[in-house]
């Protein structure tokens, strides 16, 4: 129950997110929700080989390459889910801050933090 309440959470704000942000494009809820599990996929299986794989620039980076490595994981989803699309590097970057700040607000008030 609670990974279905995320997966809402999320679609609501990636669809939420694209219509006050230029550069991200969601055609519909449905493929919001797609995101949503895409997201959450590539960031279980995806997200971990390649923060492993650039250990030695995130830790000479102080960790700020964590970020750029979110916006790949974004544009990867662009890829993969038909109807969801994000023009640059740079608008998946912001996309992903404003996407992971909103999820941290909205889990802290629906009492679903980690």
């Amino acid at each position: 129950m609670k990974l279905l309440v995320r997966i809402l959470i999320t679609s609501a704000l990636v669809l939420l997110i694209s219509r006050f942000m230029k550069g991200v494009h969601v055609d519909n809820f449905v493929t919001a929700l797609i995101v949503a599990v895409v997201l959450g996929l590539l960031n279980i299986f995806i997200k971990p080989i390649l923060v492993i794989l650039t250990l030695p620039v995130t830790v000479l980076t102080l960790g700020l390459f964590l970020l750029a490595i979110n916006a790949l994981i974004i544009l990867l989803c662009d890829v993969i889910v038909g109807g969801f699309n994000v023009d640059t590097f740079w608008t998946a970057l912001l996309f992903s801050v404003i996407l992971s700040i909103s999820q941290s607000i909205m889990y802290k008030i629906l009492g679903h933090e980690n």
